[in-house]
């Protein structure tokens, strides 16, 4: 490789794929990697998509802790950041967040005719920070998010991304219609509502949609959620570990409010969404949009556009085939030079090539499967019992992408296979295995007791089945969340560093030989210091 990127040593690098066709002659190669991070003596996933730079006299990039940005010139664009400001993440994690909002926005010049930015606080009801005309300059920019307070509540992200859509990207807001946006989401993964709907309607809306995980998210979920292509768009990172991919994710929203001419932008297989600046409105003329194969002008194709769009979605595109785009503006008042770009679609998406079992009960599990690419028409799962002759087939429409099977035997091996049935006639299948769980796999009557200052004793009931361990999650309000991994024989831990007048989330998991059990949580409470001097021994969540 003519790049290298370098990690701490305290992770494990493996290699798990490449996403598109790297260019080592001065250009990048984006590559899916796996980073496992070894902390208080366990590894964890830290990481997703990483980019291989081309190579640099030091051969070294993607660290943390590099000197100050200079500010970035030439920039006009409306960046909305949509913060989780829940009560599932701690205030360590929040103030972690802060600090990388505050290092990605460093480099920029902000003004009316420069950049802006806005906060939406992701709460149970949505709330603005502050609107995008608020701050004229950096400095006031870095004070105004230093002094952002965490607001706890419900995770209702959608609630969230309808409020953007429908009131925050206005006038009234300071944003400018005719700019290009970008939003930014940060979140531990978690999402109390739908957040399908609301997001896909922002990128029709032409929005820019880039998606920072620092939990275990869904992955097929963000994914769709995130613009295309999400090895570009979407990075799972410890939050720990956030530096990593400021300089990458910098590079990329740079690029999106830098462009002042005709772009594409969500490209896939076969179709690609333009995007211009406005340059007629609908009392003023109209636009003329062509876009040819460029080895076959004779398929050229031309339709007419509103004057008052700014973008468009081109569809039923050839795979790997480059399209040269033609807009002429067509005004009734004075002559506007037409502008042109060049566009090459991706290879054609394979599908499936992953398979995710998720929301395994007794009784059912989820099967899910990516990418949905529209040359499919539909899929058929068939699965059966391991071992076992039997197998019953289920047919999926072309559009879905999971689906739930139900009436399964429990604690029981199936094996699960998606076959795509592609407009060509062609089929490609992939498959997995997956297991239902034991009947009630759920950890019982978890309870707490106050052994002191800033520290309980959490204790539960054994769950059902064979019983490998338990894995107990402390979540602070204040300082770092724990995982505790404790033998099937030991129902009890010490939790410590709880501080007092805060509320923390515990939660207790069964783990068994495939796969884990329910987990349960419960809220509890610490006594403020002044009244931790007359504690009592016992306490409830």
């Amino acid at each position: 490789m003519g790049g290298t990127t370098v990690f701490s040593p305290s992770y494990k690098v493996f290699l798990l794929g490449r996403c598109e066709r790297p260019r080592w002659d001065g250009g990048t190669g984006t590559y899916v990697l796996l980073l496992l991070r070894k902390r208080r003596g366990k590894e964890e996933v830290a990481g997703g998509y990483y980019n291989c730079v081309s190579p640099q006299p030091s051969g070294l990039s993607h660290t943390a802790g590099t000197s100050p940005q200079p500010f970035i010139p030439d920039l006009e664009g409306d960046i909305l950041f949509l913060l989780d400001s829940s009560g599932s993440v701690s205030y360590y994690e929040f103030s972690k967040v802060k600090e990388f909002i505050r290092d990605l926005l460093r480099p920029f010049t902000f003004g009316p005719h420069d950049v802006q930015t806005s906060i939406i606080h992701i709460s149970t009801v949505p709330t603005i920070e502050f609107p995008f005309d608020r701050y004229p300059s950096s400095e006031a920019v870095q004070q105004a998010i230093r002094g952002t307070q965490q607001l706890m509540g419900d995770t209702n992200t959608g609630k969230a991304l309808s409020f953007a859509k429908e009131k925050f990207f206005t006038d009234e807001a300071g944003s400018r219609p005719d700019v290009p946006k970008v939003l930014v989401w940060v979140t531990d993964g978690f999402s109390t509502d739908d957040i399908s709907p609301p997001m896909q309607l922002l990128k029709d809306m032409g929005v820019t949609v880039f998606i920072v995980s620092t939990g275990r998210g869904n992955f097929l979920e963000l994914s769709a959620a995130a613009s295309q292509p999400p090895e570009q768009h979407l990075h799972f990172v410890d939050v720990d570990d956030l530096p990593i991919i400021t300089k990458e994710l910098r590079d990329a929203i740079t690029e999106v409010i830098r462009a002042t001419r005709l772009r594409a932008v969500d490209i896939t297989s076969s179709s690609f969404r333009l995007m211009w600046p406005k340059l007629l409105s609908s009392g003023t003329g109209y636009y003329v949009l062509e876009h040819t194969p460029a080895e076959e002008p004779r398929r050229k194709l031309t339709q007419q556009v509103s004057g008052d769009r700014t973008s468009l979605l081109l569809n039923d595109l050839a795979p790997e085939t480059t399209y040269k785009v033609v807009l002429i503006p067509e005004s009734n008042t004075h002559y506007i030079p037409p502008q042109t770009t060049r566009v090459t679609t991706l290879q054609e998406e394979i599908s499936p090539n992953r398979i995710v079992i998720s929301e395994s009960t007794p009784h059912s599990f989820q099967v899910s499967w990516s990418p949905t690419p529209d040359s499919v028409v539909s899929y058929q799962v068939l699965y059966g019992p391991l071992p076992g002759n039997s197998a019953k087939l289920l047919e999926v429409d072309g559009k879905q992408n999971s689906t739930v099977l139900e009436n399964l035997t429990p604690n029981t091996t199936y094996l699960v296979t998606v076959a795509a049935i592609y407009k060509s006639g062609k089929e490609r299948a992939l498959s997995a295995k997956a297991c239902t769980q034991g009947e009630g796999s759920k950890v019982k009557h978890l309870r707490f007791e106050d052994m002191g200052p800033n520290t309980l004793k959490a204790s539960w009931d054994s769950a059902d089945g064979k019983v490998l361990g338990y894995r107990v999650r402390c979540r602070r309000q204040t300082g770092p969340s724990s995982l505790i991994s404790v033998s099937p024989q030991v129902h009890s831990v010490l939790l410590t560093d709880l501080a007092a007048g805060t509320t923390n989330k515990v939660c207790v998991k069964p783990m068994y030989k495939d796969q884990a059990g329910k987990g349960l949580c419960r809220m509890v409470h610490m006594q403020p210091a002044t009244e931790a001097q007359g504690y009592t021994r016992r306490r409830r969540a």
